[in-house]
């Protein structure tokens, strides 16, 4: 039976689940409520970056991305972002849509799945 890893743990989540070769990453949103989705955007792949690398693995290993947007006007201005941080040759599988946010300030929610090396 192989055992379960969680990380950055509370009583109601983890940031990020290890099962195996598999790597589930709960959503992650912005620290800078008052940014725009540009900087939101950029905050959160960093922070997915990082719990992929505690985890034990990086996004050239990511299998599924599920982006929540607050709204669909911000879509070009996450993809500029978003393009530019994915790793060429390697994107994942992909889901956009618009939802609302725990919270009105957040303009973007990034939920994720990766193979560990």
């Amino acid at each position: 039976m192989t055992d379960i890893t969680r990380i950055d743990q509370n009583a109601r989540r983890s940031r990020a689940s290890v099962f195996g070769d598999l790597v589930f990453l709960a959503g992650h949103v912005a620290d800078t409520k008052s940014a725009d989705i540009t900087q939101q955007t950029k905050e959160v792949l960093a922070k997915i970056d990082d719990m992929l690398a505690r985890s034990g693995t990086d996004k050239s290993r990511l299998l599924s991305v599920q982006i929540w947007l607050k709204t669909m006007a911000d879509f070009d201005a996450m993809n500029a972002v978003y393009d530019a941080w994915v790793v060429p040759g390697n994107a994942p599988g992909r889901a956009c849509g618009k939802v609302e946010l725990a919270d009105p300030a957040y303009l973007i929610e990034v939920i994720a799945i990766a193979a560990r090396r």
